[in-house]
Protein backbone atom coordinates (compact mmCIF):
# COMPACT_ATOMS: atom_id res chain seq x y z
CA UNK A 1 0.00 0.00 0.00
CA UNK A 2 3.03 2.01 -0.62
CA UNK A 3 1.20 4.49 -3.25
CA UNK A 4 -1.84 5.36 -1.07
CA UNK A 5 -2.47 7.74 1.83
CA UNK A 6 -4.89 7.98 4.29
CA UNK A 7 -6.31 11.19 5.69
CA UNK A 8 -8.75 11.74 8.81
CA UNK A 9 -10.60 14.11 8.72
CA UNK A 10 -12.99 16.20 11.33
CA UNK A 11 -14.90 19.03 9.82
CA UNK A 12 -17.13 21.73 12.10
CA UNK A 13 -19.27 24.76 11.22
CA UNK A 14 -22.75 24.01 9.85
CA UNK A 15 -21.92 20.20 8.08
CA UNK A 16 -25.28 18.01 9.28
CA UNK A 17 -28.25 18.26 8.23
CA UNK A 18 -26.78 20.38 4.63
CA UNK A 19 -25.95 17.04 2.50
CA UNK A 20 -22.72 17.28 3.72
CA UNK A 21 -22.07 13.21 3.96
CA UNK A 22 -23.71 12.31 0.64
CA UNK A 23 -21.96 15.03 -1.81
CA UNK A 24 -18.34 13.66 0.20
CA UNK A 25 -19.45 10.08 -0.68
CA UNK A 26 -20.54 10.92 -4.02
CA UNK A 27 -17.07 12.82 -4.92
CA UNK A 28 -14.92 10.10 -3.11
CA UNK A 29 -16.63 7.52 -5.59
CA UNK A 30 -15.59 9.91 -8.28
CA UNK A 31 -12.26 10.75 -7.10
CA UNK A 32 -11.49 6.96 -6.62
CA UNK A 33 -11.29 7.41 -2.69
CA UNK A 34 -11.93 4.77 -0.65
CA UNK A 35 -13.11 5.21 3.30
CA UNK A 36 -16.34 6.47 4.95
CA UNK A 37 -18.04 9.54 6.50
CA UNK A 38 -20.01 9.92 9.46
CA UNK A 39 -22.01 12.20 11.70
CA UNK A 40 -20.43 12.71 15.15
CA UNK A 41 -22.78 13.69 17.99
CA UNK A 42 -20.70 17.09 18.73
CA UNK A 43 -22.40 18.47 15.21
CA UNK A 44 -18.77 17.58 13.45
CA UNK A 45 -18.72 15.57 10.45
CA UNK A 46 -15.54 12.66 10.76
CA UNK A 47 -14.38 11.53 7.19
CA UNK A 48 -11.48 8.58 6.66
CA UNK A 49 -10.22 9.14 2.58
CA UNK A 50 -7.88 6.72 1.48
CA UNK A 51 -5.87 6.58 -2.17
CA UNK A 52 -3.62 8.20 -4.13
CA UNK A 53 -2.06 10.87 -3.06
CA UNK A 54 -3.44 13.44 -5.24
CA UNK A 55 -6.95 12.44 -5.23
CA UNK A 56 -7.14 12.41 -0.92
CA UNK A 57 -5.65 15.53 -1.04
CA UNK A 58 -9.10 16.81 -3.82
CA UNK A 59 -10.94 15.37 -0.80
CA UNK A 60 -8.93 17.32 1.91
CA UNK A 61 -9.34 20.44 -0.53
CA UNK A 62 -13.47 19.02 -1.11
CA UNK A 63 -13.83 19.42 2.57
CA UNK A 64 -13.18 22.97 3.21
CA UNK A 65 -16.38 23.48 1.09
CA UNK A 66 -18.43 20.64 1.00
CA UNK A 67 -21.83 20.48 0.07
CA UNK A 68 -23.29 24.01 -1.52
CA UNK A 69 -25.58 24.50 1.88
CA UNK A 70 -22.66 23.54 3.98
CA UNK A 71 -20.53 26.49 6.01
CA UNK A 72 -17.73 25.12 6.90
CA UNK A 73 -15.53 26.58 9.62
CA UNK A 74 -12.38 24.26 10.47
CA UNK A 75 -11.19 21.05 8.50
CA UNK A 76 -8.85 18.78 10.65
CA UNK A 77 -6.46 16.27 8.83
CA UNK A 78 -4.84 13.58 10.74
CA UNK A 79 -2.40 11.66 7.72
CA UNK A 80 -2.37 8.05 8.93
CA UNK A 81 -1.29 4.45 7.44
CA UNK A 82 -3.52 3.10 5.13
CA UNK A 83 -5.59 0.97 6.41
CA UNK A 84 -7.36 -0.95 3.27
CA UNK A 85 -10.44 0.74 3.45
CA UNK A 86 -12.24 -0.58 0.32
CA UNK A 87 -15.07 1.48 -1.32
CA UNK A 88 -16.75 4.14 0.10
CA UNK A 89 -20.16 4.37 2.55
CA UNK A 90 -21.93 6.64 5.23
CA UNK A 91 -21.75 5.27 8.31
CA UNK A 92 -24.39 6.21 10.87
Amino acid sequence: MADRTRAHVFVSGNVQGVYYRATTRDTARGEGVDGWVKNLEDGRVEAVFEGPEDAVDAMVEFCREGSPAAEVETVEVEYEDPQGEDGFEIRY
